[in-house]
Parts: structure tokens; sequence; C-alpha cells
């Protein structure tokens, strides 16, 4: 059976904000992934800029962003940084 979503570490939550993006490890089916959420994916979850207040906000909404990082993992598993970006907020 596939996994459809992570299990994040949330020990592991950086806000990088030279990157603009929330940095986190997550494992899938027993592998362990370097993850980045984009600030664009947190501002359209929770409807504010996640400027000064991103891991806050990655915590409001980790469900949802367990769900797109495994959207995003599908569509790029070989990066060494799996990005969850805006193209995955269908």
């Amino acid at each position: 059976m596939a996994e459809d979503r992570l299990n994040i570490d949330t020990k592991t939550l950086e806000d990088n904000s030279d990157l603009r993006q929330v940095e986190f490890e997550a494992e899938v089916s027993d592998e362990r992934y370097q993850f980045a959420v984009q600030y664009d994916v947190l501002e359209a979850l929770s409807t504010v800029s996640p400027e000064g207040d991103a891991v806050a906000i990655f915590k409001q909404h980790a469900d949802e962003i367990a769900d797109l990082g495994v959207i995003a993992l599908a569509r790029d598993p070989d990066q060494e940084i799996v990005v969850i970006s805006e193209n995955d907020l269908d």
C-alpha cells in the first residue's frame, strides 16, 4: 500500500528566511527525506504572511503540508531537498 502522508519530524523544523522556506525532515514508507515548504505555500494555506512566524504557521497547517509533501515527493523523488511549492496546491 502506498503512503499518502508524510510523518513530519517536528524537531527538525527550521525557518530559512533567506530562502523563504521552512525546512524539515519527514519519513515516508520507512525512508527519511529532506523537505522544504515555501513561504508562498504557507501564505496560501493561512492567508497571512509567514514573515517572522513561519514555523508557527507550519505547525498550524502540518496536516495539509504532510499531504502536499507526498505530492511533491512523487514529482521529484531524487532531489536532495524536496520542495513543496504552490504547484502542489491543486
